[in-house]
């Protein structure tokens, strides 16, 4: 007879189990059932290996086992023994000398015939959350940009960070390209944050249904914004910018009331750029309040450079603002030979002045064309910058 027993390996600790009577089988019955049990732990064997010469092992290069890596409790020195330094710190030597492996740091040689591993230096570039609490007062019309009580101002705060040549090399020249004319048409819009690379500065006119959103997606991929302010040309009002236009006929006032309305239409960016307004610009009297509130309450001001009689970099110094002037505008032509020789020029302007500015219009084929030519600017040792940096180099 076969007797088969609790087994105490798997009686809880502290726990007397009670005792089952012994179950008793015939012997024919005992050898069977052991036969049957070998026979089935082979074929189960035997399937497994089958399955993986067939399909491969499914963990194969997988770990097993995962563990976490804890921070020492003090440093530790090439021999292994705790340093001098702070609890749970070692220096970069220290680690390198245990590692085994040599940095090599910008601006340094690695030894002949190294093989170069190139970390980046960081992610993708976030823009500062907007609207910032302090850069911002309530009106009836909405949020308008002011300085904040610090000082902080949304020049600063809002602009895009400036990247480097790969390797931190000193760049042959810098470029600013704007885009304007955005949030009225969706579609083009959404090309344009998309396509364009996030060194591209978008400037949104103050007109559409969600510019809030639009202006989020933009900010969200790293595009610096600025607003577009319409102001008066010569064949006003046979050529109209929009509602809340600037004129040269209004009263100081008036024009300052017109200002608030549009800037309140969506926060986040770092300054103006003018939307036709040949007329307005160069009216000293009148531009002179609009380029004193603009400076006063933290932003700069772009001339798109369409007018050669426009006085905004002048009047700007008068009234201790920020202004600066555009180079060219890149897509008056809209034909993609005209629009990729401007962007040449623009090209050649940089490497003599070491910077230039252009400005474009969000058509299909100006956003095209500006997306195929800024990814060609690094391997030709041009950098391209966001709006705020070419203010901040000295263009104003």
């Amino acid at each position: 007879m076969v007797h088969a027993a609790p087994d105490d390996l798997v009686k809880p600790l502290g726990v007397e189990r009670s005792r089952r009577p012994a179950v008793s089988l015939p012997a024919g019955v005992g050898k069977l059932a052991a036969r049957a049990t070998a026979a089935l732990a082979l074929g189960c064997t035997a399937t497994v290996v089958g399955y993986v010469m067939l399909f491969g092992d499914p963990l194969g290069g997988d770990p097993y086992v995962v563990a976490p890596i804890v921070p020492r409790e003090a440093p530790f020195n090439g021999d292994g023994k705790a340093g001098d330094g702070p609890r749970g710190t070692n220096t970069a030597a220290e680690l390198e000398q245990q590692a085994g492996v040599a940095v090599v740091r910008p601006g340094e040689k690695g030894p002949p015939g190294a093989v170069v591993i190139t970390v980046p230096q960081q992610g993708p570039i976030k823009l500062a959350p907007a609207p910032d609490r302090r850069l911002v007062e309530r009106t009836r019309y909405g949020l308008l940009p002011r300085v904040g009580p610090d000082g902080a101002r949304a020049a600063a705060v809002y602009a895009r960070p400036v990247e480097q040549l790969p390797g931190g090399a000193k760049p042959n020249g810098k470029i600013a390209i704007v885009v304007g004319g955005l949030g009225i048409g969706q579609s083009v819009t959404t090309e344009a944050i998309i396509k364009l690379l996030p060194a591209v500065t978008l400037a949104f006119a103050p007109y559409g249904t969600d510019l809030d959103g639009a202006v989020a997606k933009a900010r969200e991929q790293g595009h610096e914004v600025l607003l577009q302010l319409p102001m008066q040309p010569f064949d006003y009002p046979d050529n109209d910018p929009g509602p809340h236009t600037l004129t040269v006929e209004a009263k100081p006032a008036e024009n300052i009331d017109r200002l608030h309305r549009v800037m309140t239409r969506f926060t986040g960016y770092v300054g103006a750029i003018n939307f036709m307004g040949a007329k307005f610009t160069s009216n000293d009297a009148a531009l002179q309040p609009i380029l004193k509130e603009l400076g006063d309450r933290g932003l700069y001001f772009l001339d798109d450079g369409s007018s050669p009689r426009s006085l905004a970099q002048s009047t700007a110094q008068n009234v201790k603002a920020t202004a600066a002037r555009a180079d060219a505008i890149v897509d008056a032509a809209q034909r993609a030979d005209a629009i990729d020789k401007e962007l040449e020029k623009l090209e050649a302007l940089a490497r003599e002045r070491g910077l230039a500015i252009g400005v474009a219009s969000a058509l299909p084929l100006s956003i095209e064309r500006i997306a195929r030519w800024s990814k060609g600017l690094e391997a030709k040792g041009l950098l391209l910058v966001p709006a705020s940096a070419a203010i901040r180099d000295g263009r104003g």
